[in-house]
């Protein structure tokens, strides 16, 4: 099972890089993040991707999440959800037979992280009721935290920034400590190099300094079947690259 999760930063900018990245990932699960579009605001050939149960859940010019699940992978419309704590449009899940997706758009915290914490706080409830229940969850999206130092490149690490600051850290930990894995970084514990997103100036994504801040979290019996887990930093033009895992399930 092949599951991709980008922040896209803009659907209607982006649609004929996402139409060929689908083409030639042919993923099982798609969730993406940062539509900036209503619905009404979508072709019909995207809104009713070909071959896939799909959800968007967007809003004008900010926000929004959408998760989609190829046909082939799973034969009935799987039940998507918000959470309660949802707003801005910013999670929706899907409830598969081999586990719950989540599409996940943390705020930025710039301008509220008041905010920021509490939408982490309710996402780390939320993994809570998995751990309690041990049902598989797989947790997909922009966290807007970089995890360490080690997911910052040592050029953008700045003490008291938002998305490095110990508090917004110690709780993408304790989601984590919900019996979940962080598949990019246990299949690749000692990369340096290892981020998704690079400030759009002076060549950063080029020059790959940047920040990984978008994650594939899942539980540890899926995790443990991981084969790969990348991120694409050539494709596309968003900001973000799109994060890539395999599982064989």
């Amino acid at each position: 099972m092949k599951i991709v999760s980008w922040n896209v930063n803009g659907i209607r900018a982006r649609q004929g890089e996402v139409q060929a990245f689908i083409e030639r990932e042919q993923p099982d699960v798609l969730c993406l993040q940062e539509l900036k579009a209503a619905i009404d605001q979508l072709p019909i050939w995207l809104v009713d991707l070909e071959g896939y149960w799909c959800y968007w859940h967007g809003g004008k010019g900010y926000s929004g999440v959408g998760l989609h699940v190829r046909k082939a992978t799973c034969v009935e419309r799987p039940d998507f959800q918000h959470p309660d704590f949802d707003y801005e449009h910013r999670i929706v899940v899907a409830h598969m037979p081999q586990a719950t997706v989540a599409s996940v758009y943390v705020p930025n915290g710039g301008k509220d992280f008041p905010a920021k914490m509490r939408f982490l706080e309710a996402v780390d409830a939320y993994t809570a009721t998995f751990e309690r229940s041990a049902a598989p969850l797989i947790l997909c999206g922009d966290l807007n935290v970089a995890r360490t130092d080690m997911d910052v490149h040592p050029k953008e690490r700045k003490a008291g920034a938002t998305g490095q600051l110990p508090e917004e850290r110690a709780l993408i930990e304790r989601i984590a400590g919900r019996g979940l894995v962080d598949v990019h970084r246990a299949l690749h514990p000692d990369d340096a190099d290892l981020f998704t997103w690079w400030a759009p100036w002076r060549n950063l994504r080029q020059r790959n300094i940047g920040w990984r801040i978008d994650y594939i979290l899942a539980t540890r019996t899926i995790a443990v079947r991981a084969s790969s887990c990348a991120a694409q930093r050539e494709t596309g033009t968003s900001d973000h690259a799109p994060v890539v895992a395999v599982f064989d399930l």
